[in-house]
């Protein structure tokens, strides 16, 4: 049984960080690329940030410089740290993992509100 379980969202005041966690299991961690997504009411699920299985990464423009994501195989854990939030930032954050080689499987988390707000 597959399961991506994200944790660490919260409420934080605008320029504060939050540092979020996703824990796989029931999957062959590395080998899959691991992202985060979120949705903000009334829009798209948008691509906020990807890593490869080898660590290479990508960011979606409006997060470059604030937020990083990383992943410790290790732990079957991937990780979004997210600095100098902005009340656009607001949304449930989810976990995704995608495994790109045959046979291709993609796989979501139930999601973490974040809310920056004053």
């Amino acid at each position: 049984q597959v399961q991506l379980v994200e944790s660490g969202g919260g409420l934080v005041q605008p320029g504060g960080s939050l540092r979020l966690s996703c824990a796989a299991s029931g999957i062959i961690f590395r080998s899959y690329r691991m992202g985060w997504y979120r949705q903000a009411p009334g829009k798209q699920r948008e691509l906020v940030a990807r890593i490869t299985s080898g660590g290479v990464t990508n960011y979606a423009d409006s997060v470059k410089g604030r937020f990083t994501i990383s992943r410790d195989n290790a732990k079957n854990t991937m990780y979004l740290q997210m600095n100098s939030l902005q009340p656009e930032d607001t949304a449930v954050y989810y976990c995704n993992a995608d495994r790109l080689i045959s046979p291709v499987l993609n796989y979501w988390g139930q999601g973490t509100q974040v809310t920056v707000s004053s």
